[in-house]
């Protein structure tokens, strides 16, 4: 195909401030008449010595934030290792009579991203923090309070209403 010199000229005028091929793809249809496919309006470009300016690069989204496990007492004060996160001892449990410690949650309706499921827990002592079970089935709790560690009676009764909420929720 033929290209007059200006044609060529209005080609890298239009490269030059900054167009895309497929602006210039279009602009010579619509001003020229001239249909082309991209492939030839690219080395077209190349061939009339005009450089395309690149589009900047979009910034990548920061990486999500990794929930640490939760610290693990030193050996010499571990008496009895803690139930799993879906294991409540029975002998721990709380006995009828009992007063239960009042622990609330609630499930995330948007999930943490990486997270299978999410969401908030208060304990008994008005600490919150959020939880997560990521998508291999990890569990992480991160309290609002460094270094905090709920009671044992806490953690139980978290469990279970946890187990509960996602046995309603499908999930268990």
């Amino acid at each position: 195909m033929m290209i007059s010199e200006e044609q060529r000229n209005a080609i890298k005028a239009w490269v030059i401030a900054g167009d895309s091929l497929a602006d210039v793809q279009k602009k010579l249809k619509s001003e020229y008449e001239l249909t082309m496919t991209y492939m030839d309006v690219r080395l077209l470009v190349l061939e009339i010595g005009a450089e395309v300016q690149d589009e900047p690069e979009p910034e990548p989204e920061p990486e999500p934030v990794a929930v640490p496990p939760a610290p693990q007492p030193p050996l010499e004060q571990a008496a009895a290792p803690r139930p799993g996160p879906w294991q409540v001892a029975a002998e721990e449990a709380p006995h009828e009579g009992e007063s239960d410690p009042n622990v609330s949650l609630s499930i995330d309706r948007l999930v943490v991203p990486g997270s299978m499921v999410s969401g908030d827990v208060t304990f008994s002592d008005g600490t919150k923090a959020r939880w997560m079970i990521d998508n291999q089935g990890r569990f992480g709790l991160e309290p609002e309070v460094k270094g905090y560690e709920p009671t044992d009676m806490d953690l139980q009764m978290f469990q279970m209403q946890l187990r509960t909420e996602l046995q309603r929720k499908g999930y268990a």
